[in-house]
């Protein structure tokens, strides 16, 4: 660590754009990028709601690696677990890492309905969808089943997409509010039991971690390259050689949503 100030900008960059970036393993960053967490712990609360489920569906598992924690976690494993993700070497790298706990990922685009027949969950989980399906959530929920999960929120990481991007309008800016996802639930027929939101500090260290980071979640800066935003990375990282790490704030919001009907399991 000692010495990455006196590295090139080269060097870092060719490292960032090196780094895989399947699944959602982020220990690369460590002294590097930094973000503060939610104060709910979403894995945690998820292996407890876990141990209480006979039935239940991770959308999006990315690599599965919050799912895999949290069946760990769980004081119970639910007896059927089955997860679903979009991009074909995350599918590969969740299969090898949930297989072993009796996990069942299934390829589905994230745009495509849900490939499961009504009513046959009683607990869907979600850390970071692309955007949530309400229908579909609702539709594969058994009546009193949870929908339990952590979204992305508004203007998330805004400083640095800015940076690349220039200023964005209002209605980029407010997508994902968690007001109107509160709204999109209920009109899909679902009660929203508690919504909570949270923004955190995000530090960048070195260039090298704010190109891994841009390559690892491609939605802040669509067709993002080295290439193609190199006058921006130069920027950036003479900004953080004078200055120090260079600061954004990520947004995120935490839904538990009912099914009406049947019966629903206590609160955590």
């Amino acid at each position: 660590m000692t010495d990455r100030p006196h590295r090139t900008f080269e060097d870092l960059v060719a490292e960032g754009a090196s780094v895989p970036t399947e699944g959602w393993d982020f220990s690369w960053f460590e002294g590097r990028a930094t973000e503060a967490r939610p104060s709910w712990g979403y894995a945690t609360s998820m292996a407890e709601r876990l141990g209480r489920a006979s039935a239940v569906l991770d959308i999006q598992t990315g690599g599965g690696e919050v799912l895999d924690f949290a069946l760990v976690k769980a004081p119970k494993r639910p007896p059927l677990t089955v997860a679903t993700e979009g991009w074909p070497p995350n599918a590969v790298k969740a299969t090898a890492l949930l297989r072993p706990r009796g996990v069942a990922v299934v390829a589905a685009p994230e745009d495509a309905p849900l490939p499961f027949a009504d009513g046959a969950f009683d607990l869907v989980v979600s850390r970071h969808p692309v955007r949530p399906h309400w229908e579909e959530i609702a539709r594969v929920l058994q009546p009193g089943g949870t929908y339990f999960a952590q979204h992305v929120g508004p203007g998330s990481a805004f400083e640095l997409v800015e940076h690349f991007l220039g200023p964005q309008p209002d209605e980029v800016r407010g997508g994902r509010h968690p007001e109107r996802e509160r709204a999109d639930a209920e009109a899909a027929g679902l009660d929203v039991v508690e919504l909570r939101a949270e923004r955190l500090r995000m530090e960048f260290h070195d260039i090298g971690a704010v190109v891994h980071f841009l390559r690892k979640v491609v939605w802040m800066v669509p067709g993002f390259t080295v290439d193609a935003y190199e006058p921006q990375l130069r920027a950036l990282h003479r900004r953080i050689q004078d200055e120090g790490p260079f600061l954004a704030h990520s947004t995120r919001h935490l839904f538990d949503v009912r099914k009406p009907g049947g019966h629903s399991a206590p609160p955590a």
